[in-house]
């Protein structure tokens, strides 16, 4: 930092009134360092006190999104109408004045397309599901399909920021940083929200960045912490060459004396913030090579994965670490899968996607159940928007590409107090538009937080002198899908 610009906000009016609360910025300091002492009798650290709401039927959640926007027609929503209309134009009175994008509006025919997988029902629930999602389908009467999803955003960063900060533009808190920033952690040695991504194969996908589990205008300590496919599991864990573990923890005491010295001085909360982070960072050198430790797991747990469970940074060793991180309690763990986004040459890249991730998650959501975890435990699936019925470019019955649509798509979810074995909402006979109970993005961010014990329209943060939320103004609860 800059001495002079110290002094000139030492000798500030905002400077006067932030000493005026030294003794509570000490408290809060206190706080930090001495968890163990102010958490005796207590399984939550952190968090506002006026939650949760009411009784939670989930205490965390497992988000499985899948970057680039998964086509409904290749996997849950089956359209036979297609078939019959292979080749013909997309009636104007479907698609009616409704946006494009650029890559498509100047086609001069919207040719129908049917999937070239086949589709079959399962399980009591007689879901319909795809002949590329075998192991998926042997789970369908514990998932809620949601067959309408809808957004406002048709490009991709906008579409994915939306559906994790609930604002198209960039600079909003993530879900996972409101949930810390409201509920708290269940366990201080590891983040309460915990972000790992993972990259389909031959496909690089959308490019995913960092602010999608950014803390936005909350506390940073409230952001995601990103686990890594290679070298430390987070950055900066290990200790330095020739540091021992001892050096280290007298360093952080005195480090934080200063911090403490500088709070004191200038009242800026964010350095409270730095100090709970070396503390978490420090306890994390311990907690963390356990939990990636995966030599305790029997050989059956890895048949069950599949073999791409082996293979660090892959989705099927996403979804098991998963599972050990709900095991120890971790709020909100978010595994991004990138590749979907197939606009041209779709029936391979897709069937490539969907081998990526089919086995692991039904594993996730078998593993769960059998060890008691999926009664309080949220598992949801899905992308930023679906798939065109109509072919992009060029057209063919064998190689096609589908386009991005927000009108209508599907989702699923699993566990932490929906209903299973159930399909909410209905589609048109070319899943173009919603013909029958909708889900926006902010409904299914208010039921999540529902599902949480938490009253989506009273988590708010006050910035720039206005109250915020991750539903804006927007959003109710999807009553119907709630068990």
């Amino acid at each position: 930092m800059n001495p002079i610009d110290d002094r000139k906000q030492f000798l500030s009016r905002r400077s006067f009134l932030s000493l005026a609360s030294t003794g509570l910025g000490a408290t809060a300091l206190n706080t930090l360092l001495n968890q163990d002492l102010y958490a005796q009798g207590s399984e939550v650290f952190g968090g506002l006190p006026s939650l949760p709401h009411f009784a939670p039927k989930a205490k965390r959640v497992i988000y499985l999104f899948q970057s680039g926007g998964p086509s409904q027609h290749e996997l849950f929503d089956y359209k036979p109408t297609l078939a019959s209309m292979v080749g013909q134009d997309l009636p104007p009175s479907v698609r009616g004045n409704q946006r494009v994008t650029t890559m498509t509006s100047g086609q001069e025919s919207f040719p129908l397309v049917p999937s070239v997988y086949g589709f079959s029902q399962h399980g009591d629930s007689g879901a319909w599901v795809s002949e590329l999602m075998p192991h998926t389908a042997e789970i369908v009467d514990d998932l809620c399909f949601i067959k309408t999803m809808h957004t406002e955003a048709i490009n991709h960063d906008p579409g994915i920021t939306f559906f994790q900060t609930g604002a198209q533009l960039a600079g909003r808190p993530s879900i996972g940083a409101w949930l810390d920033y409201g509920l708290g952690s269940m366990n201080q040695d590891l983040p309460t929200f915990v972000a790992m991504v993972s990259i389909g194969t031959g496909n690089g996908g959308q490019p995913l960045y960092d602010r999608l589990w950014g803390s936005g205008f909350l506390p940073t300590r409230h952001q995601g912490v990103k686990f890594l496919a290679s070298g430390d599991p987070v950055l900066y864990l290990s200790n330095p060459p020739g540091v021992a573990s001892t050096t280290r923890r007298r360093f952080l005491d005195d480090l934080a004396q200063l911090n403490q010295l500088t709070r004191d001085e200038f009242g800026d909360p964010e350095t409270s913030t730095r100090t709970a982070q070396y503390e978490m960072a420090y306890r994390m050198q311990t907690s963390v090579p356990e939990l990636n430790d995966l030599s305790d797991e029997p050989e059956s747990t890895f048949e069950r994965y599949g073999p791409d469970s082996k293979k660090p940074g892959s989705f099927a060793r996403n979804c098991l670490l998963a599972r050990r991180l709900a095991e120890r309690d971790v709020r909100f763990i978010q595994l991004f899968h990138r590749g979907w986004d197939q606009h041209t040459r779709l029936p391979g890249g897709i069937r490539n996607q969907a081998r990526d991730v089919d086995q692991a998650q039904a594993a996730l959501v078998k593993d769960l159940k059998e060890r008691g975890l999926l009664d309080d435990t949220l598992v949801v699936w899905g992308g930023e928007f679906g798939r065109s019925a109509y072919c992009q470019g060029k057209f063919t019955e064998e190689v096609y590409g589908r386009d991005h649509h927000p009108r209508c798509f599907t989702m699923w979810m699993a566990g932490g107090g929906v209903k299973p074995g159930i399909t909410h909402g209905e589609t048109d006979e070319f899943s173009y538009n919603i013909v029958k109970d909708p889900v926006h993005v902010y409904d299914l961010h208010a039921t999540i937080l529902h599902l949480l014990g938490i009253d989506h329209t009273k988590l708010t943060y006050q910035y720039q002198g206005r109250d915020f939320r991750l539903t804006d103004v927007h959003g109710e609860v999807v009553n119907n899908i709630l068990a």
